[in-house]
Order: C-alpha cells, then structure tokens, then sequence
C-alpha cells in the first residue's frame, strides 16, 4: 500500500509539474502577444502545441481564466479577451505608473554591458520589421521592455508589470503594420538606450512613456475600427 501511495504521489507531482510548466509558457505566450484578440483557446490546441496531455493544458487554461487573461465566451468557449477602450486607457495609465517607476530605477543600475545587449535587441527587432514578421518584433519588444525594468531590481514591480502585459499582451498585435511603418517603437526605444548611456532616470521614464503613449493610441485607433466593423 505504502509504494502504491508513493506511485500516486509521483504522478500527483508529475502532473503538477507539467501544468506549472505549460502554465508559465502560455502566460509568456500571451505577454508576447502570440495569441490576437478573439484567439479560440481549446484544450486539444494547447496540448498538441505544448506536446503534453490534455490535463496539464486543461491547467494551464484554467489558471490563465483565473488570471483574468483568458475569459469565456460561451459555456465550453474560452477566448483571448478583447479589451474595449475603456480597458485599455485604464491598463495604460497603471503601465505609466509602474513602467516608468522601474525605467526610473533602472537608470541607477545600468551599464555598459546592459546597453550592448539592449542594442542587440534593437537590431533584431528592426530586422523582423523589416521583413513584416511582427510576431518576431513583438517577441524581442517584449524582451527589450523587461530587460530594462528588471534592472531596477525591484522584483515585485516587474512582477505586477507582467501581470498589466498579461492582459495587454494579445492586443499589442493590432500595432502592426502601423506602429512599424510610423517607427514609433524604433524612436522610442533609441532614445531609451540614450538616456540609460547617460544614467538619466528622468530620461529613460519619459522614453518608456512615449512608448507606452504611441501604442496607446494606436490600440485605440483599432479598438474603434473593430467597434464600426
């Protein structure tokens, strides 16, 4: 009785393993913006994309409802959420709080190093663009951000900021083709690395902010063309 137990609780632990795994690689996913708005989220497609079985995916999925960042659209029907307007001005004003606050600090903390790798991001996310891969670009945006607000060593903050990208993460898809025919994230994120060269906290706030401004309305601008069609 005693090894059946121990058989059980491994799989227990396996199990369990294998839903915090999936859970964190769909929570990334849907930072990232892997996933548009409306996306259908079915059990099936996850464990096949995951290569896992269906209860770690089923998991991961209901952990991500609890997360607010998946929602039901029917009774078995679980979606990507698209966020109104009103949404997302309220998102953007909290990432103006928090993602300035960790750009701020972030200023103390940076270095020479820092700004070598930040530009290597840079010139893969000019290099998706350039070939239309916006998923490549939203990938290595997402990397750029939170290299920069994990400098600030603040880990509480960058944790509530990915909560704020966990909801916002699947509308950042609708920037594109606009935000990179207009390189408003390209300026932005120059002026970033500007103003981290120069330890200027003030500096590197205001240039987050930009970013966080020009999507903003950008994601406004396709909220309301979704609302007429």
């Amino acid at each position: 009785m005693i090894l059946e137990l121990g058989e059980g609780a491994g799989l227990d632990r396996q199990a369990s393993g294998l839903g915090d795994t999936a859970y964190r690689e769909m929570k990334e996913r849907l930072i990232r913006g892997v996933y548009e708005p409306g996306y259908k989220m079915t059990v099936r497609a996850v464990a096949e994309e995951l290569g896992i079985s269906s209860t770690p995916a089923r998991d991961a999925i209901n952990r991500l409802i609890g997360d607010g960042a998946l929602v039901y659209a029917g009774p078995k029907t679980v979606i990507v959420p698209v966020l109104r307007e009103s949404d997302l001005k309220e998102i953007t004003s909290i990432r103006l709080a928090l993602e300035g606050l960790a750009a701020e600090r972030a200023a103390l903390h940076g270095n020479s190093q820092d700004i070598d790798k930040l530009r290597q991001i840079q010139d893969e996310i000019n290099s998706a663009l350039e070939v239309g891969d916006y998923t490549a670009a939203l990938r290595h945006n997402k990397e750029f951000h939170f290299s920069v607000y994990r400098m600030a060593d603040l880990p509480y903050l960058v944790s509530m900021i990915e909560g704020l990208w966990l909801r916002i993460g699947p509308s950042l898809y609708n920037l594109y083709p606009e935000f990179a025919e207009e390189k408003y994230g390209v300026r932005n994120h120059e002026m970033a690395m500007e103003a981290l060269a120069e330890r200027d906290g003030a500096a590197l706030r205001a240039a987050f902010e930009s970013d966080i401004r020009d999507g903003y309305r950008s994601l406004r601008r396709a909220a309301r063309r979704n609302l007429r069609s």
